[in-house]
């Protein structure tokens, strides 16, 4: 039988980061998304909590934690609760720091992980999307080659955040497309590698305080050393359990900062004397958000907690995903609906949060647990 009970050290993880994202972070999610730019003052403080460097064992220069993808899954939907582009900016650098930590040779740890336990937000990315109507995870288009010692990569990739702002990239590539998941590698390639380039910053429909970007590979030669985990190479199915764990708990993150605040304004706004949150018609679609919101989080804590017994979790993070996908989407969709004309207006955050809810339904490889 499974048990969430929250440990003392989990409950206090959650309590700080709760405070934080009601504190610091909505306060400047508006305005990071109008401006597009998230303020550097705002992510230092966040990079002050230890988020990526407590993980980091100690003898790299971290804090030495155990890592839990209970605990990840909790942090990631607390910051999403405060702004789904600042939670996905301040965990990018797991995105390369913690792949290298579970599956990087002692080189590539030495070489990677000493760059996230300064005092300093350190910029992390890895590059898992493709700009294709079809993209499967399993079946990459972006190839690598074996060449002499080291690898030629060709591809294309988009939605990489901060791509432009990372040292090093973690790019998946197939050695051999028709194996699936078994068949994925990846490798750590520089920033300025021959080869390399990354567009203008995409403009999309949410997201925007979050910069990503289309990277593309064109005869991108690496070294032998940059193929992540040497000769033994990586567990690509439980780094994409990881990442469908961290996006699900991040779409709860947005559903539940939707569903309070439309059960806010519902008690406040008032309509014929009374306030409308007593009407049935609203009441009803209350409880059917909070219900989503509950039964989306049991799915994403399950999935979370197979990962910490040692699980791939492929098909329960892959049901999370998808559930939670279409979960934030009609729950952030119901509370623009329960704010009437006020819910269309960006005097009210349930039209970001619609927006950034819509693409869950797409967005594969942006955060990890």
């Amino acid at each position: 039988m499974i048990s969430f009970d929250l440990s003392e050290e989990q409950r206090m993880i959650r309590d700080t980061i709760v405070a934080f994202a009601a504190d610091e972070i909505r306060p400047a999610a508006r305005p990071a998304d109008e401006s597009g730019v998230i303020a550097p003052g705002l992510i230092a403080k966040a990079w002050e909590l230890g988020l990526v460097r407590g993980a980091i064992p100690e003898n790299f220069g971290g804090y030495g934690d155990a890592r839990s993808a209970v605990t990840g899954a909790i942090v990631a939907e607390e910051l999403a609760f405060g702004d789904l582009a600042f939670a996905i900016h301040a965990l990018a650098p797991r995105l390369l720091a913690f792949p290298v930590l579970e599956f990087g040779t002692d080189a590539q740890r030495t070489l990677i992980l000493k760059g996230y336990v300064g005092d300093n937000y350190t910029a992390g990315a890895a590059a898992l999307m493709e700009p294709r109507f079809d993209f499967d995870t399993s079946a990459l288009d972006t190839i690598a080659r074996p060449d002499g010692a080291g690898f030629i990569l060709n591809g294309a990739k988009c939605c990489v955040p901060l791509a432009a702002e990372t040292d090093a990239i973690l790019i998946f590539a197939a050695r051999d497309r028709d194996a699936g998941f078994a068949g994925v590698d990846a490798y750590i390639v520089p920033r300025g590698t021959s080869g390399l380039t990354f567009s203008e910053r995409e403009k999309n429909m949410g997201l925007k305080a979050l910069a990503t970007y289309e990277v593309k590979l064109e005869n991108c030669r690496v070294g032998g050393e940059a193929r992540l985990g040497g000769a033994n190479g990586i567990n690509f199915t439980r780094i994409v359990g990881q990442s469908r764990v961290a996006t699900a708990a991040m779409a709860v993150g947005v559903a539940h900062a939707a569903f309070e605040y439309a059960k806010d304004y519902a008690k406040e706004r008032r309509a014929f004397g009374v306030p409308i949150a007593t009407k049935q018609a609203i009441a009803f679609m209350l409880a059917e958000m909070a219900i989503e919101i509950d039964a989306t989080r049991l799915l994403v804590w399950e999935a979370a907690a197979a990962l910490d017994r040692g699980h791939d979790a492929l098909t329960e993070s892959y049901q999370a995903r998808n559930y939670a996908a279409q979960s934030s989407l009609m729950v952030t969709d119901n509370a623009v609906q329960i704010l009437g004309g006020h819910g269309y207006i960006r005097e009210h955050p349930v039209e970001m949060f619609l927006r950034n809810a819509r693409g869950f339904a797409m967005l594969e490889g942006i955060a990890t647990v």
